[in-house]
């Protein structure tokens, strides 16, 4: 087949996107690559290789996901994502989200996003996240003196039981807020009872106000994690909460091991998935695609920060966080890598 000449290409789409730091191609009906910028090019390796006039199936490492994705955004005249898609490269097959943006019933808009959170919306989560850890550096102080005064003047065990939990869980806060101020931290990682991270998040949630009931579902088998347990029950905890904002009544914690995971490049090996399954009302549609993404909430009073933290935190651990949700019935899915 003989390439096509990228210039002018589209009557009414210039060729703008080259000029564009994001991997982009425009496609048409056809399934051809009429446009495929230079970032494309470099980020599929390959070299001085004309892609446009190619056809679409040759970046699919996974056929006929791309093509089959293509076709419904055109049908249905919509967005579409695809997470953590397969795609071919002169270095080997590449993991990355794809998203495509119908143009006009001619013309598709496809990017190439990198699957690792490292662009823009986790630069807009960094930023965020460090002026918060500023700010609460004053209040958590404070909790902490209070919290220890009235320990040491409550007489029943169980009160006392608790000023302990709060006293804990604001040095932990301290501890990631410090560590949130100082770019380039890395996790603090150390062999984890993911078991025991649960049980702490189950008292925390307890402790709430919520009447949310807590059911476990644990392989006792499991082995030991190599995590950072205080970031591990911080996703968990955000998990658990957002269940309660959505109106949960109950909450289920399932451990599992799953054979044959792959995370994006790696091969395939030993995971440990977490599953947090709640009845409450489940994602909104409107949320569906931007789910993670910071400063994104489904309430007027969210902060928006709490899945996309999740989210971050399970990549850092070289895991993933997905989900699956309808109302009455929505799981969290977290995997995280067993390492030797």
């Amino acid at each position: 087949m003989t390439p096509r000449s990228r210039e002018p290409v589209l009557e009414g789409h210039p060729p703008v996107i080259d000029a564009c730091a994001t991997p982009m191609a425009i496609v048409g009906l056809d399934m051809e690559l009429r446009i495929a910028n230079s970032a494309l090019h470099e980020w599929l390796a390959g070299g001085s290789r004309p892609w446009s006039g190619e056809n679409l199936a040759l970046l699919d490492a996974k056929p006929p996901q791309l093509t089959d994705a293509v076709a419904r955004a055109f049908i249905q005249q919509r967005r579409i994502w695809l997470r953590d898609t397969r795609l071919r490269s002169a270095i080997g097959d590449r993991s990355a989200d794809v998203a495509l943006t119908p143009l006009d019933a001619q013309c598709m808009l496809l990017e190439v996003l990198p699957a690792r959170g490292d662009g823009a919306a986790g630069l807009r989560l960094s930023e965020s996240l460090r002026g918060f850890a500023h700010e609460v550096r004053g209040p958590l102080a404070g909790m902490r003196g209070a919290a220890q005064l009235l320990q040491r003047r409550m007489e029943a065990p169980d009160l006392r039981e608790l000023a302990s939990l709060i006293i804990g869980e604001v040095d932990r806060l301290a501890t990631l807020s410090e560590r949130l101020l100082h770019t380039g931290s890395k996790p603090r990682l150390a062999r984890v009872n993911v078991h025991e991270v649960i049980e702490r998040v189950a008292a925390l949630i307890a402790a709430d106000a919520s009447p949310l009931r807590f059911r476990r579902d644990y392989d006792p088998s499991l082995p030991q994690v190599t995590a950072d347990a205080d970031r591990l029950q911080q996703a968990l905890l955000n998990l658990a909460r957002n269940a309660v904002e959505a109106g949960a009544g109950e909450l289920k914690v399932r451990t599992r091991a799953e054979h044959g995971a792959r995370f994006g490049d790696h091969p395939t090996r030993l995971a440990l998935r977490i599953e947090i399954i709640d009845d409450g009302r489940g994602v909104p549609a409107d949320l569906a695609e931007t789910l993670f993404e910071p400063l994104v909430s489904g309430r007027a009073d969210g902060s928006g920060l709490g899945l996309a933290i999740a989210r971050e935190i399970a990549r850092e651990h070289g895991g993933e966080l997905g989900y699956a949700s309808r109302p009455g019935a929505t799981v969290f899915s977290l995997l995280l890598p067993v390492t030797e």
